[in-house]
């Protein structure tokens, strides 16, 4: 293992420099609900804020999605860390992202981010799309990193490779079932399936067989019962509960479900803040079993109805630098 000059993914519950934001803004799809998102990401701001340092980017963006658009940090022992900045194409060609794909250089260009740049803009990744249990092991969603518009006409194995030299990975996890009715990225890891210390997986589950989404997560759950570390012991499994559907609304709502989950919770420097649904039992039952996970930090619940209106939630509005990154804010 890590035979990768040193560099290694960290996963995210190690010691962090500063979390990023991408500031909502009348130019963005937020535009009609702008001071709700507003006084959502100022919550988010200042709960950060308490543990650890907020790098906040204003516009010109063309969304605030920083887990997609954000650096992907490597960090080594022995050497500066590397900043690695793939292409963001709007998960798949499905909304603009020019601006947004130019944050990260334009950060490394201002010295808000220090590190070794290094530019895989001919290769399309997602923060959002891969977790890392900090030894070696990335995970992944086939139907994310195989969807249409992305890395075509790459094949899977190719892609694996691709992944495993980029992110000095030993062993990429596929994880082949699992989608979010409403889910505009395709199935990202980080909606489903969350790497946690001591071999945990926290994952989204359904119980409801009459729910659309029940036999995909059925499937889903079905495979990480086979799934074994790289030492070959079988993952601790923390199922997570499903929210009940909560379904667009207002002049421009449709009435199609929203992805709601309780697994995009964001991990900071002592605490976990995770995502509630204003659904008292379900909220509470999350944040208990997210404890679990994270015991010796404080959880925190951030009410994210206004974020699930534009099909996100706290982990993908926010990318973490781990501690070896400088930051000027």
């Amino acid at each position: 293992m890590f035979l990768h000059e040193g560099y290694r993914l960290p996963a995210e519950w190690e010691p962090q420099s500063g979390i990023q934001l991408t500031w909502p803004h009348a130019q963005t799809d937020w535009a009609p609900m702008l001071d709700e998102i507003l006084a959502t990401y100022r919550e988010m701001a200042d709960v950060i804020r308490r543990y650890e340092p907020v790098l906040i980017v204003e516009p010109p963006t063309n969304d605030t999605w920083a887990r997609d658009h954000g650096f992907i940090t490597l960090v080594c022992d022995n050497g500066e860390p590397r900043l690695l900045d793939f292409q963001f194409n709007g998960w798949g060609q499905k909304f603009p992202a020019e601006l947004d794909n130019a944050i990260n250089r334009r950060l490394y260009d201002e010295q808000r981010v220090r590190g070794q740049y290094v530019s895989h803009l001919d290769f399309v990744l997602e923060g959002g799309s891969i977790e890392s249990d900090g030894r070696g092991t990335a995970f992944t969603t086939t139907q994310c990193l195989m969807a249409p518009h992305r890395n075509q006409p790459m094949t899977q194995q190719q892609i694996e490779q691709r992944l495993l030299d980029a992110l000095c990975a030993d062993r990429i996890v596929w994880i082949d079932h699992g989608q979010l009715t409403g889910d505009d990225t395709d199935g990202h890891i980080d909606t489903l399936v969350r790497v946690c210390p001591d071999d945990t997986l926290l994952y989204v589950g359904c119980d409801d067989t009459c729910d659309e989404q029940y036999q995909e997560l059925h499937l889903m759950e079905e495979q990480l019962l086979t799934l074994r570390t790289a030492d070959a012991r079988p993952y601790r499994l923390l199922k997570l509960p499903m929210p009940r559907a909560i379904f667009e609304e207002g002049e421009t709502g449709n009435g199609e479900r929203l992805p709601a989950t309780y697994a995009n919770f964001l991990i900071i420097n002592g605490a976990v803040l995770c995502p509630t649904y204003a659904q008292p039992d379900l909220d509470a039952e999350a944040l208990r079993i997210i404890g679990q996970a994270f015991p010796g930090r404080d959880i925190i619940g951030i009410d994210c109805r206004s974020i699930i209106r534009q099909h996100g939630s706290l982990h993908c509005c926010t990318m973490q630098y781990p501690d070896c990154v400088t930051l000027t804010p």
